[in-house]
């Protein structure tokens, strides 16, 4: 999958010193994986065909949006109600924009991110991956 494949990049990234391509990188996985349980709804719902303005709505980079267009705002906020960690990963998620890739980012900001995406037990990724 794009998005499992974008966290590697995200990581040889971080292993390269490479602060700012790490960082924006580490968030379009985010949002690749989003996208993917955008699909999942669409498929499982029809939705497309009640909303024809649905398809032009996922043109977007913002991950609150794509959130609720997977119709996962609901479950994410049961989740990380059981999992306060999962909480304060999607707190720094969430910052990320497609606008990132104009900006450097420094080590702390791309690791930081890096991490609330990836951990194993309370990251964001491993959370949406239950939802694809």
């Amino acid at each position: 999958m794009l998005a499992e494949e974008r966290i590697r990049d995200s990581a040889a990234l971080l292993t390269a010193s490479q602060w700012s391509g790490a960082y924006y990188l580490a968030g379009y996985a985010l949002e690749c994986a989003l996208k993917s349980c955008v699909l999942h709804h669409v498929e499982q719902s029809g939705i497309i065909f009640d909303d024809k303005r649905f398809s032009e709505k996922c043109w977007t980079h913002d991950l609150e949006l794509l959130v609720k267009l997977a119709n996962l705002d609901v479950s994410r906020g049961a989740a990380i109600q059981a999992d306060p960690e999962l909480g304060k990963n999607w707190l720094i998620a969430k910052d990320w924009s497609e606008l990132s890739r104009y900006r450097l980012s420094t080590q702390q900001q791309s690791q930081l991110l890096y991490n609330a995406i990836n951990d194993r037990t309370h990251g964001v990724l491993r959370w949406i991956k239950q939802n694809w």
